[in-house]
């Protein structure tokens, strides 16, 4: 089975990227939907992160204030190393965990929705890397626009990732997303084409 790592930095279309591929039938491991789930009412995590950031980052309810938590988690690099050395070693556990039981099923190709992966070093874990790359100031505008995101707190965000340029020469597949849909469904087509080349060989 070969692991196909998928990352750019927030707000490149990474979750658009994966919807298409998983209409191909190609699976996908979210590590973001990985972090949500490690956080939940319960989760051990989820309690050494109100220690770490103070109890009011959990709601009345019992879950995470996500809100509240990326206030104070991203206001500098080292209360993000904080926030990241609670959660990052949990991802890596049950990411493990779902590339076991894709392999277990039968599948011959994995892609791992991963923001981090070159942050992390995690390419060079992957058989292909693929990278979505999109302005930042565009990046800028369809979180603020779209996802109703502080501009102040976007800006942070993409200042805690690595550089664009640093994500782009770890690519094996570069795919651009400046464009619209109708840009990028064709560039996603012919990366399902090269994965399904590479796990059959």
């Amino acid at each position: 089975m070969i692991k196909v790592g998928l990352t750019g930095g927030i707000g490149s279309g990474k979750s658009t990227v994966t919807g298409l591929l998983l209409a191909h039938g190609i699976p996908v491991v979210d590590a973001d939907q990985i972090a949500r789930d490690i956080v939940e009412p319960g989760q051990p995590a989820l309690q050494e992160l109100a220690e770490a950031f103070g109890p009011d980052i959990i709601r009345a309810d019992g879950s995470l204030d996500r809100a509240g938590l990326a206030a104070k988690a991203f206001v500098d690099a080292e209360h993000t190393a904080l926030l990241n050395s609670i959660t990052h070693p949990r991802i890596a556990e049950e990411t493990a965990r779902r590339f076991a039981a894709a392999e277990e099923a039968g599948e011959t190709a994995i892609v791992y929705d991963m923001p981090l992966l070159v942050d992390k070093g995690l390419d060079r874990q992957m058989d292909l890397v693929v990278v979505i790359d999109v302005d930042a100031e565009e990046r800028v505008r369809r979180l603020v626009d779209k996802r109703g995101l502080a501009e102040m707190d976007v800006r942070r965000r993409i200042d805690a990732q690595v550089p664009d340029d640093i994500r782009r020469v770890a690519a094996d597949v570069l795919i651009d997303n400046n464009g619209p849909l109708e840009a990028l469904a064709p560039q996603v087509d012919e990366l399902v084409e090269e994965i399904r080349r590479r796990s059959q060989a």
